[in-house]
């Protein structure tokens, strides 16, 4: 969809407003230049999902010193990728990274594609991703939907079917302002308008380089849009975990199957997630229930962990494969959140009862 009329003064005014005010990202490239590295955007826009930039910085900065280019992420073990996104959450995103960087390494010599449907072909690269990246890293032209896009479009054209029936329109006007060229410049505005000024609550309309041709800014009430269904509550779980601690100051920790919830992490031996897990400790032994539940909301549901630790002698061997981590160390074994916060519950009673 080419864009015409005031469609196209909507994205010289962005483009316009970006060049002054861009936000400086270490995965950017300057407004204007269209010169930013593949993997460098790639690997942002994975760990962009559903997670702040200020989150993911940190992360980013952390991946690219260890492993520069794509060859080399493809090259590293899986445990070690794993505990490398530990704390960054929706950990099937770490996976998918994995696999992708190995196809672009092993069946694109290391390049990745261009184009939106060479893009789309790479293992979990999705339809939004894959826009991103041909847009901001290849300068073409994609209509770019993320959440804060999402939102700003909702409001420049008063959409008000309810979330997420709406999200066709929303990507047909996307389409519509999306200019020829400077489409990666133009989605990265959008996102910055989206961040910074159109914000969920509060937006900063005074600012809004958009605001004369927003029609939710005429109606003067824009944070109503976008208009969401009534979310459904999350069901509870409670699960079992435990801690097993050798005599000379080590920790049993397994390794979570690789598909399925948390795949491919180090982490306590825990029960079953339901809503009457099964309570029967791995091995027998002198257990102590701790005081309270290790809590944690996921994507879909909320979980109280109850957790259980005991002391074993070093001869002990625990059922299934699993190695045996430094308590000292724990912080270093990539955990992810909910067991995180488990060895931070079990090391905090510690110290309780130290001081008692």
């Amino acid at each position: 969809m080419r864009v015409e009329g005031s469609n196209r003064k909507i994205a010289a005014d962005l483009l316009a407003h970006y060049d002054v005010h861009a936000r400086r990202l270490p995965w950017r490239a300057p407004p204007g230049s269209n010169a930013a590295d593949p993997y460098r955007v790639w690997l942002s826009e994975v760990m962009l999902q559903q997670t702040t930039v200020a989150a993911v910085g940190p992360y980013f900065a952390k991946f690219t010193q260890r492993w520069p280019d794509v060859q080399a992420l493809a090259a590293v073990a899986d445990a070690d990728l794993m505990a490398a996104w530990a704390g960054l959450g929706y950990y099937a995103r770490a996976r998918n990274l994995l696999a992708c960087a190995r196809a672009v390494a092993n069946n694109h010599g290391g390049v990745f594609p261009d184009t939106e449907d060479g893009l789309r072909a790479l293992p979990g690269v999705g339809a939004y991703t894959a826009a991103a990246v041909a847009a901001i890293a290849f300068g073409r032209r994609a209509v770019v939907v993320d959440a804060n896009v999402e939102r700003v479009v909702a409001r420049l054209f008063a959409i008000d079917t309810p979330l997420p029936a709406a999200r066709p329109a929303i990507r047909a006007a996307t389409d519509s302002i999306t200019p020829d060229v400077r489409a990666g410049d133009f989605a990265q505005a959008m996102m910055d308008l989206g961040a910074t000024i159109c914000t969920v609550r509060n937006p900063a309309c005074g600012i809004c380089p958009l605001r004369q041709d927003c029609a939710a800014f005429a109606t003067a009430d824009p944070a109503r849009f976008p208009v969401k269904a009534p979310k459904k509550a999350k069901p509870h779980r409670t699960g079992h975990g435990w801690w097993i601690e050798r005599e000379d100051g080590h920790v049993w920790l397994i390794r979570r199957p690789d598909r399925g919830l948390l795949g491919g992490m180090r982490a306590l031996p825990s029960s079953d997630w339901g809503d009457a897990p099964d309570a029967t400790p791995p091995l027998s032994a002198a257990w102590t229930p701790l005081a309270s539940p290790v809590t944690h909301v996921f994507t879909h549901f909320s979980l109280a962990l109850s957790l259980h630790h005991a002391h074993v002698g070093t001869s002990t061997t625990p059922p299934g494969e699993g190695e045996w981590w430094p308590v000292a160390r724990i912080g270093e074994a990539g955990l992810p959140t909910l067991f995180a916060r488990a060895a931070q519950a079990i090391m905090d009673e510690r110290r309780q009862h130290a001081r008692d």
